[in-house]
């Protein structure tokens, strides 16, 4: 494991950046695997400010996503489709059709679970993973549970992840209680993963995922099994 410890949200967003633009620039064609939520938010605003310069250059690049909430399609405000086109899809200069996101209205959730892990393994796997951490120990939706899951799947949130992401949403009630998710497969063969995290209420998490046991009750602790995972954490 590599740990970059920064300052601040800022010196987090621009080092993630770093990683992903290198990425890029190192294999314009890579797949990257891309998270939602507020904390990789700074990250994308810096990817399109350096794509609207000519730092960096998308148009090659393929991007799956790490899951979606069951029930919202992509043009409902609070899905992560949506989210990516306005964070960061939109900015840059990616192709739409290179951009995938787990469906969350598919009539059948258990084929489309399929169909996405081999589309996953039809592109070659994953180049850079970027994920965040919940206060839970989850990674994209993997909530804490008795086994690993391996493949994307259908996961009931739990409740401290359903009261997290309340805060997006006008009534806690209106936060879906499903998702789709990818598995710990996709994301722990790919080639290299870059964990960020900020906020006194994640270091805790942190602790416990990247030190202690590794245990699927602490779904982010199988990261410490990963033989090419940075950590970029801020003092915040």
């Amino acid at each position: 494991m590599n740990f970059v410890k920064v300052k601040n949200y800022q010196q987090m967003s621009r080092q993630a950046a770093n990683i992903i633009s290198a990425q890029v620039i190192v294999k314009p064609n890579c797949v990257l695997g891309l998270a939602t939520g507020s904390t990789p938010v700074g990250a994308y605003k810096q990817l399109i400010e350096w794509c609207k310069k000519g730092d960096v250059d998308f148009s090659s690049v393929v991007s799956v996503n790490l899951d979606e909430y069951v029930g919202l399609d992509g043009s409902n405000d609070q899905s992560y489709r949506y989210f990516m086109n306005e964070n960061l899809f939109k900015g840059i200069n990616i192709l739409p059709e290179n951009t995938f996101v787990p469906s969350g209205i598919a009539q059948n959730i258990e084929e489309e679970c399929k169909n996405y892990d081999q589309h996953i393994k039809d592109l070659g796997g994953i180049d850079l993973q970027l994920l965040g951490i919940g206060v839970d120990g989850h990674i994209g939706f993997n909530e804490p549970a008795d086994c690993f899951e391996k493949n994307t799947h259908l996961v009931k949130l739990h409740e401290s992840t359903i009261e997290a992401n309340s805060r997006f949403f006008e009534n806690k009630e209106d936060v879906p209680k499903e998702a789709v998710t990818m598995g710990m497969m996709s994301i722990m063969q790919a080639k290299k993963i870059l964990l960020i995290a900020n906020g006194k209420n994640k270091e805790e998490i942190l602790n416990k995922a990247l030190f202690g046991p590794v245990t699927p009750q602490i779904p982010a602790s199988i990261l410490q099994l990963h033989n090419d995972l940075t950590v970029i954490y801020s003092e915040e």
